[in-house]
């Protein structure tokens, strides 16, 4: 990246100092230039701070968006003449089975009967007729809406009618017609032959994946208004879901098995957006959500009796408030071009304009120790000109105790403020390792040698060195996952005394026993989606194309037709790194609750196929547009599309957008990239590459010139009481072998996969026959040719190797 100062760069120097080398002092022989006037210096600051000025976002985090928002993602905007041929052919179909009554006049009974005749006239030959009974349930379950006259009344109806589909055994059968279009290798072959992909050659996989998503997405929803039958229905079909029905695989593998053919280039043809929606909704319907997965981790806490969690991770992140982002042009140049120290005595304002907007971080009533109590009037600016006061001074305050009370001067909070809890978010964490490396460190300083894992025995040790271990035990945490350690490396260790572990049958459990063995090509499927669909990545011709279920048949030919096709592109991709986002981040938190070792074997495999550099370069972009993207035409969402009057689309409202102030799901996809890497990079020094953790390798200038960032992450990620992410005094005098940290985790995991997962036989453990006549006796099932080539095969094999028997003996 160009330096904003750099000779020929065309860049007026920052701060007014030119030749400055990044440690506040004037590099090579030339004189720093003078420095710009207070007035335009401060000037220059209030527009910097103003260009990152942004309105507070009403934005909750949670599972998904709304119900109707996450219903209209299902349709691209190429697609909505198609809402009218799925009335025709309902409506043609109706009026040959119902006479003089509509579908919302009919009993239940009668409805019921007409269903059951719909679904029998699929089983034909045909697939244009099949594709139009299609088309009519297709309607059933969009909501009947030509009956209806508002909204509201058309997702009423289109869950009424979903849960009345799945009772008469609808999804069933249209998953056997997903079965025969998967495998309908005339569809593949033609789609492989075309130049050009477009929605005509997905038109009936579209068609049925539409039904099974706003059948699951529909009965998913939970509302007190349910009746014991619908909550009856939603838990058989959940269960049907989970695990293997008939002999069949879990439905989300079947999905799975679509996106990697999709992958490979066997079936371009393939809707991949409908794909992913719905082995998302499958994912989270079957395995839970985060409120299912709280409730879990609580469950699974009790039964192996360790302490109740401290607080919700979602509730404690919905009640905090965001920090402002920061001011890249002022934070980048202080960072990279900073003056001297002699340079920057003076005004008791500096602090605070550095320092800008960080009230926004002071949101816990907490004193801010890096922003003045008071604002500094104009005299006190001049007279503090001669002072002694450096910008090291005001930023070694970080360093100080961030808890020590108010000055009862202090002015008085706002209203706004009174609202939020004192102290931090989060409670601290320590762990039983971290009181080990604590004490191994005292006591090789006080007394010379080490006890081991002894945290118990302090003596000889100082008394503050015995306050510090009481308060790191008050704080220690043991997780799921270190119990689950522990005890697969007793299972390793006596694997005889401890006999075979029982493993719950549970759906998560199931989904890992399935995904096991294709694991890393579900991986790489997904990252490869993710990467055509990322903003910043650069059409390739050795890229997947992901267009094929948004692209029309004839290509626009107006400005219109043309911006309409970019605005539904560019929700097409957003649409497809929200479900990839969110499927990943629910695949990870399920497994590490289910097992630690199940959660690494799917982290190393996204870390292997390169996943953390693919979410950075995600990042290398202006987030703040990308989540104030307005790529929506609200007319053209349903279920508004299809009730109103549809509007006569100009340029100038397609460029105006909607009325939103953010785009939902691209802060919901944003959010979810982030708690990826941070699971990705959680305690693994060799991954590390962003977050809290790679604060302490940035430097101390860096620290000292991005002081907001470093008071956001203090206020806002939970602390681990001796992490000294701050200071990262001692990185250099503690390399890692980043190599032999991720093979030592790789053997650990192939270890518990081979010893729960491998076939009986394949176990060093299994019996073995001393017997010499029994085993010569046993029959063994030869090929049908074998006695052809037997004595060819005697000769190669026995005759002409030669035998040193002598060499034999030795050895024996």
């Amino acid at each position: 990246m160009e330096d904003p100062a750099a000779p020929g760069s065309g860049n007026p120097p920052v701060n007014g100092y030119g030749n400055s080398n990044g440690n506040g002092n004037g590099g090579g022989k030339g004189k720093p230039a003078a420095p710009k006037s207070r007035e335009t210096f401060r000037s220059q600051r209030r527009e910097s701070e103003g260009s990152v000025d942004c309105p507070t976002l009403e934005f909750e985090y949670g599972d998904t968006d709304g119900h109707a928002a996450e219903l209209s993602e299902l349709y691209s905007y190429t697609e909505h003449p198609e809402f009218t041929t799925n009335r025709r052919c309902f409506e043609e179909d109706f009026k040959t089975q119902v006479q003089g009554k509509e579908w919302l006049e009919l009993e239940e009974d009668a409805q019921k009967a007409y269903v059951m005749g719909l679904l029998d006239r699929l089983e034909v030959v045909s697939r244009e007729r099949r594709l139009k009974v299609a088309r009519a349930v297709l309607y059933l379950a969009q909501g009947t809406f030509g009956e209806c006259d508002s909204e509201v009344d058309v997702l009423h109806w289109s869950r009424y009618n979903c849960f009345l589909l799945y009772q008469m055994g609808t999804f069933s059968a249209f998953l056997e017609l997903l079965h025969v279009e998967i495998d309908n290798s005339q569809a593949c072959s033609s789609a492989l032959r075309k130049p050009a992909i477009s929605i005509a050659d997905s038109t009936e996989l579209r068609v049925l994946l539409s039904v099974m998503y706003l059948m699951v997405e529909n009965i998913r929803l939970e509302q007190e208004t349910d009746s014991y039958g619908w909550r009856t229905a939603r838990e058989t079909f959940r269960t049907e879901l989970s695990f293997s029905m008939h002999n069949e695989e879990p439905f989300a593998l079947l999905l799975f098995s679509m996106v990697t053919k999709f992958c490979s280039g066997l079936a371009p043809h393939f809707p991949i957006k409908k794909v992913l929606l719905l082995l998302w909704k499958v994912v989270m319907f079957t395995l839970g959500g985060f409120e299912q997965l709280q409730a879990l981790k609580v469950q699974k806490r009790e039964e192996l009796g360790l302490p109740p969690l401290a607080e919700d991770s979602i509730q404690v992140v919905k009640s905090m408030r965001a920090a402002s982002p920061p001011s890249y042009t002022l934070d980048l140049g202080e960072s990279q071009l900073a003056p001297p120290p002699s340079k920057l005595r003076g005004r008791r304002g500096s602090r605070r304009q550095l320092l800008t907007k960080q009230d926004s971080l002071d949101i816990y009533n907490e004193r801010d120790l890096f922003k003045t109590e008071e604002p500094a009037t104009e005299e006190e600016e001049e007279s503090a000109g001669n002072g002694e006061r450096t910008l090291d001074g005001e930023l070694d305050l970080l360093e100080q105790d961030p808890l020590v009370p108010p000055p009862p001067s202090q002015a008085p909070l706002s209203a706004e403020r009174v609202a939020f809890p004192k102290g931090l978010p989060w409670t601290p964490k320590v762990r039983q390792k971290d009181i080990e490396h604590f004490l191994e460190m005292s006591r090789n300083k006080f007394i010379g040698f080490t006890l081991g894992q002894d945290t118990d025995t302090l003596v000889g040790l100082p008394r503050p060195i015995h306050e510090s271990v009481k308060t790191l035990k008050q704080h220690k945490y043991i997780s799921i996952a270190d119990v689950q350690i522990k005890n697969e490396e007793e299972l390793e260790k006596c694997p005889m005394s401890l006999g075979e572990e029982v493993v719950p049958e549970t759906p998560c459990e199931i989904l890992y026993q399935g995904m096991l063995y294709s694991l890393p090509q579900y991986m790489i499927a997904l990252l490869k989606i993710l990467l055509a669909a990322a903003p910043t990545s650069k059409a390739k011709t050795d890229s997947i194309n992901i267009l094929a279920d948004v692209l029309p048949e004839e290509m626009p030919i107006t400005v219109l037709q043309s911006m309409k096709l970019g605005i539904d592109v560019n929700r097409h991709k957003e649409i497809v790194v929200k479900s990839i986002s969110a499927l990943l981040l629910l695949l990870l938190k399920h497994f590490k609750l289910n097992h630690i070792y199940q959660f690494e074997y799917v982290s190393q495999h996204l870390v292997f196929a390169n996943c953390i550099p693919l979410i950075l370069k995600f990042f290398n972009q202006n987030i703040l547009s990308y989540i104030t993207a307005k790529n929506s035409i609200s007319v053209l969402d349903y279920p508004c599309c299809i009730i109103q009057d549809l509007p006569e689309l100009t340029t100038e409202s397609l460029e105006a957008g909607d009325n939103n102030q953010f785009c939902w799901r691209n802060l919901f996809s944003c959010i979810n990239l982030l708690r990826l890497l941070n699971k990705l990079t959680k305690w693994k020094h060799s991954r590390t590459m962003l977050l809290k953790i790679q604060t302490k390798y940035l430097g101390r200038q860096w620290r000292k010139s991005n002081m907001k960032t470093m008071s956001a992450i203090y206020q806002k990620v939970r602390h681990r009481m001796n992490d000294d992410w701050a200071y990262g005094n001692d990185i250099d005098a503690r390399p890692w072998d980043f190599q032999a940290e991720e093979c030592t985790l790789r053997a650990n995991i192939e270890a518990f996969n081979s010893r729960r997962y491998d076939r009986p036989q394949d176990s060093e453990f299994s019996p073995v026959d001393n017997c010499l006549q029994s085993v010569l006796g046993q029959r063994l099932d030869l090929p049908e040719d074998f006695h052809y080539s037997y004595e060819l095969w005697l000769e190669r094999e026995v005759f002409s190797q030669p035998i040193c028997w002598e060499e034999l003996l030795q050895n024996h």
